[in-house]
């Protein structure tokens, strides 16, 4: 267990966990007027798109090159440090959103999610871990500026803002997080 600690504050995992649920309870508060709701995505896009944005920062250590050459297979705590990001993201949300003000339905927050943690993990990829936050925050302000997505291409690049059953949107969801998480176990945050 002590190792497990230890990771997780060099992970900045409580410095990110604080910022993610501190933007989660500020959307929630700005939700309680009644403007947002479950058919209007970009508060809890934002929600999710700040949680991962906080947690990306995590996915690079305090010394790459001894994160490169530890004795330790990196590969599968890479993948399921991406996962983690992922899951505890979501759940910040759906935890919120118990306190009255129902944002998003499970499927559409499960499938932002699950695209922002691999969105996070190409950036970390890419760009190493301290600019990671740039390609979901890019990807969110494009699509948000986007005119309503009619074709498959259009939806393709609006994937967050779609309704949850949209194919389109599910399928670049999941692309974004397979290509993300392999991307990330295998080659790690760039230096």
């Amino acid at each position: 267990m002590r190792w497990l600690t230890l990771y997780a504050r060099s992970r900045q995992v409580p410095a990110s966990l604080a910022v993610a649920v501190i933007s989660a309870v500020a959307v929630w508060a700005l939700a309680r007027d009644g403007s947002g709701g479950t058919g209007d995505p970009r508060l809890p896009t934002l929600v999710l798109t700040a949680g991962a944005t906080a947690a990306s920062i995590g996915l690079g250590g305090q010394d790459p090159a001894l994160d490169r050459t530890a004795a330790i297979r990196w590969m599968l705590r890479r993948a399921v440090h991406v996962l983690l990001i992922g899951t505890a993201v979501g759940a910040l949300l759906l935890a919120v959103q118990t306190m009255g003000e129902d944002l998003a339905t499970t499927a559409f927050v499960v499938r932002n999610s699950a695209g922002l943690m691999g969105l996070v993990a190409i950036g970390a990829a890419v760009c190493g871990a301290q600019y990671a936050w740039t390609l979901p925050t890019t990807w969110l302000a494009f699509s948000s500026i986007i005119p309503p997505a009619t074709g498959t291409p259009m939806q393709v690049v609006t994937w967050m803002l779609l309704p949850p059953g949209t194919t389109a949107g599910t399928w670049t969801a999941l692309v974004i997080a397979v290509a993300g998480t392999a991307a990330y176990a295998l080659a790690g945050p760039r230096r």
